[in-house]
């Protein structure tokens, strides 16, 4: 079992405290937007051994065992986070495995450098992801009805929204998300600009089921993606509660601490609320154009203690432990490879002590034990 030494990342929307308060450290002053535990290339875990990448490239099937190497071949194929968001991510969806297959070979026919600011995929990999709230955490996920967001632009009284809401209400589900979508993101940046602005304005002075845009407006002034954010529903997820986000739901995270869990890629395509590129004709190819329930996830328990939360794919798999005091030590071994973390408290994970953002690597195999008082959320994978 190896203890990690994880990367922060300072992306301008994370939060300034956050991170810090779960750790019990100082804060830095500066945003705190990610830690990455894992064996991701752009900021990979350190262990005893070295940088957990190398430590897995050295020995594939040692580390992560033979069933789950000769399934997804030789790299840990999830990213575990704590994510720590002051200000709204960008709005984006992520392609199917399919989809990712098909964009990464194309732009790599096309000659478009990996590190291109106009690059959509990365690599050939899709993104389902996972977030699990430790604070009330504030996000917005998948289509609502277009009646319903019809009736929610109408009321904000703004004469540029009318051909929108004429759309949501004359048009089939599928054709009206998608004609809307479509035309906020290709209108004229002025008129779309005075038209957020307008938005912002009606937004405040309403409050309620509008204060989230406004927020949302706030960090992004005049930027369309405002418009397109409402027509997502908002999500306000309590403590232990989680988001699963599957291939071509558009998203964002507005506000919150939380555990994030990833398949390994870094496949977005972003649709507003960022300076980023927005490739308008990729985004609607890959958008699933239908109203969605958020769908939000409570862990289910088993016998053993251990609470997971179920999800479609098996690149990952997450659940937690919350660990009186005293209680006899669970037996985690598998035959996968696992990231534990604690998140709060104080438990014992083999030989080593966890405190709050702490976290350990085990190989697969390697005898695991958890014990203490505290919470530790297990990831591994279904192989």
């Amino acid at each position: 079992m190896d203890r990690l030494t994880n990367t922060i990342r300072p992306y301008a929307w994370g939060s300034t405290t956050a991170i810090a308060e779960l750790v019990g450290a100082e804060p830095t002053g500066e945003p705190q937007a990610e830690m990455w535990m894992g064996a991701h290339p752009g900021a990979p875990s350190r262990t005893g051994r070295g940088a957990l990448n190398e430590v897995i490239d050295a020995d594939p099937e040692r580390e992560l065992g033979k069933d789950a190497a000769a399934k997804f071949g030789p790299r840990l194929p999830f990213l575990l986070k704590l994510l720590a968001a002051g200000a709204p991510l960008s709005l984006q969806v992520h392609p199917d495995l399919a989809q990712a297959k098909e964009g990464f070979a194309d732009e790599e026919r096309r000659g478009v450098p990996i590190d291109a600011p106009n690059r959509n995929y990365k690599d050939a990999n899709h993104k389902p992801e996972l977030i699990c709230a430790l604070t009330p955490f504030d996000g917005l996920c998948g289509f609502r009805p277009p009646a319903e967001t019809a009736d929610l632009l109408e009321a904000l009284e703004v004469d540029s929204l009318k051909p929108y809401v004429d759309l949501l209400r004359a048009q089939p589900e599928e054709a009206a998300l998608r004609e809307v979508l479509t035309a906020v993101l290709t209108a004229d940046r002025e008129q779309m600009a005075e038209t957020v602005t307008e938005v912002t304005a009606a937004a405040q002075r309403l409050g309620g089921a509008y204060e989230p845009y406004a927020g949302i407006a706030h960090h992004y002034p005049g930027d369309p993606g405002v418009i397109a954010a409402m027509l997502l529903n908002h999500v306000r997820l309590q403590p232990g509660e989680a988001l699963f986000l599957g291939a071509g739901v558009p998203h964002a995270y507005l506000d919150g601490l939380g555990v994030e869990i990833m398949a390994n890629s870094d496949n977005v395509l972003r649709c507003g609320l960022t300076p980023k590129h927005v490739d308008v004709p990729e985004l609607l190819r890959i958008v699933r154009f239908e109203a969605t329930d958020p769908g939000v996830l409570r862990p289910e328990a088993s016998p053993s203690g251990e609470e997971v939360y179920d999800t479609p794919i098996d690149e990952f798999r997450l659940s937690r432990f919350v660990l009186p005091e005293g209680t006899a030590p669970h037996d985690l071994t598998a035959a996968t490879p696992q990231i534990l973390l604690c998140t709060a408290g104080s438990v014992r994970a083999g030989e080593l002590a966890l405190t709050p953002g702490q976290s350990a690597f085990v190989p697969a195999g390697e005898k695991a034990e958890v014990s203490g008082g505290g919470t530790v959320f297990r990831a591994t994978v279904v192989a």
